[in-house]
């Protein structure tokens, strides 16, 4: 199994999320879970890549030659893949992935889980799309989705399908077990 994370080029202002993105890597290669991420060698993302690999995973990084050109590309991973742009980068990802989760990070984390969350209701993959709740991170994030169904814009079936979580065994378990809802169209 592929898994794409979606995280921080940082590393944040608490430890726990580095520590918590480390046991992650650590618990994918365990399992045999292969990572697919954004091909960075910074932040929460180079900490799960090394992570994965120091454990005996395997790593597919995927990045614009923008961020390749300005040196911040991982080149101890298992196979790292240069692209012309962003959208490359995320259509790269997708395919390669059986999965998509979310850890801590900003806005372009946001998107990215967005993106693939869009794509699963509109029926262009059935693929799960997790929210790794580190410290309770995806909390008010939540609380905004559900405002979404109150409000209308959003089905109940599509808040449904997010899982969130912040054990890794319930995630593994919701991997395995996951079924796509009905295609929007």
């Amino acid at each position: 199994m592929r898994v794409a994370v979606f995280c921080a080029s940082g590393i944040g202002n608490n430890e726990i999320y580095l520590n918590e993105i480390k046991s992650l890597g650590k618990f994918f290669a365990k399992n045999n879970i292969e990572l697919v991420y954004g091909g960075g060698k910074v932040g929460l993302m180079g900490a799960i890549a090394d992570s994965v690999m120091q454990n005996g995973g395997k790593v597919y990084g995927v990045i614009p030659e923008q961020l390749e050109q300005k040196e911040l590309s991982h080149t101890g991973i298992t196979k790292l893949k240069v692209v012309k742009n962003m959208h490359e980068r995320k259509a790269e990802m997708a395919a390669n992935a059986d999965a998509f989760v979310a850890f801590a990070g900003g806005a372009g984390t946001l998107e990215e889980i967005f993106e693939v969350w869009t794509w699963a209701q509109l029926g262009f993959h059935d693929k799960p799309c997790i929210f790794y709740n580190t410290n309770g991170y995806y909390d008010h994030l939540f609380d905004m989705i559900n405002n979404m169904v109150k409000e209308g814009f959003l089905k109940q079936d599509y808040a449904n399908m997010l899982i969130k979580t912040d054990d890794k065994e319930v995630m593994l378990k919701a991997l395995k077990e996951y079924k796509a809802p009905i295609q929007k169209w």
